[in-house]
């Protein structure tokens, strides 16, 4: 069978191996996720690899298809919404029969039949789903955010933000929880993996302002920007004149505090994973959070350009984390718990 995905090269191979994941096809398919992850997700990526071997394809197949969803609704060209709202539904409608089991046959584990030769990210990740028990209703609600970037271009207040916020960061979270582990009861762990999902997704509003008003859409809670003399018109004045206005450095600033305030209730949820997940997840937050960090060092300047992490910065986080993350493996007693 022909299925339009390549093999797995020999990292990603040794990671599908201590997954236990060896149909050919299936393999290509949790490959591709990874190359999207390694790609497009260079801090969340770079955190992966603090994960043991068998955990990161799973992670891939969250991210790769999160990222399918997301660049269809971001990708540039001629396309009408029409068309795009037609192909959600259609990634939509081919998530919910994978996800349903009626997408092919098992075999050792995995999936074939015509969703894998299609979709081979969604075929990786009705694998991931079934074989962690991750609840079907997150991908729904993923995907109904999703749908709202194609109608809604602004948000009133945090309230209006947190509904859409929900959708694109909280559930990823939350579809992540069962692949890291813990040692409560997971439902007690949720609130923290949802918060760290909301913080990452606010970071990257405030990393990306000025792209998103460059697609016609401000994420910033229009009565947060009000209360220092900000609104879409001065953000857009400043975008084209690549001038960061002292008002709109004040609102920012206000929202990176805010921002922090959010890390600091999920980073108390760190200590709730399985210890061999606490280095990925704690490292994710130190590198997420400094983007927060690189903004303020920018004196708030969004509009004119985009800060990033240098890979210096990301190398001092990393290494520790490396560290931890190889001591919580070989530490006695050390299992995975997926409560």
């Amino acid at each position: 069978m022909t299925t339009g995905v390549a093999l797995p090269a020999r990292g990603a191979a040794a990671e599908l191996d201590a997954a236990g994941i060896t149909t050919p096809a299936l393999r290509g398919a949790y490959a591709r996720c990874r190359a999207l992850n390694a790609e497009h997700g260079r801090t969340y990526f770079l955190a992966t690899r603090l994960l043991t071997p068998a955990q990161r394809p799973a992670i891939h197949a969250l991210y790769g298809f999160a990222r399918m969803a997301d660049d269809v609704v971001d990708a540039p060209g001629a396309a009408t919404v029409a068309e795009v709202v037609a192909r959600i539904e259609e990634i939509r409608a081919r998530m919910r029969v994978a996800l349903s089991g009626d997408a092919g046959e098992h075999g050792d584990g995995g999936w074939t039949g015509d969703v894998l030769a299609d979709e081979p990210v969604v075929a990786a990740l009705a694998h991931t789903v079934e074989r962690y028990a991750i609840d079907h209703r997150y991908f729904e609600d993923f995907m109904d955010s999703m749908a709202m970037d194609l109608t809604v271009t602004d948000y009133p207040t945090f309230d209006d933000l947190a509904v859409y916020v929900h959708g694109s960061a909280a559930v990823i979270g939350l579809q992540v929880l069962p692949v890291l582990g813990t040692v409560v009861p997971r439902e007690e762990a949720e609130p923290s993996a949802a918060a760290l999902g909301v913080a990452f997704q606010i970071t990257n509003f405030l990393r990306d302002v000025g792209e998103d008003l460059d697609r016609g859409r401000v994420y910033l809670p229009a009565d947060e920007l009000a209360a220092f003399g900000v609104d879409r018109e001065l953000l857009g004045w400043c975008r084209e004149r690549e001038y960061t206005d002292p008002r709109v450095r004040r609102a920012i600033a206000h929202l990176v505090a805010r921002t922090r305030a959010i890390y600091r209730r999920a980073d108390a949820g760190i200590a709730l994973l399985d210890p061999v997940s606490r280095p990925c997840v704690r490292t994710a937050s130190v590198l997420y959070g400094g983007i927060l960090d690189e903004i303020v060092a920018a004196d708030y300047d969004v509009l004119a350009r985009r800060v990033v992490v240098s890979n210096a910065r990301r190398a001092a986080v990393a290494g520790p984390g490396l560290l931890r993350a190889v001591a919580a493996r070989h530490r006695p007693g050390a299992r995975r718990r997926t409560r």
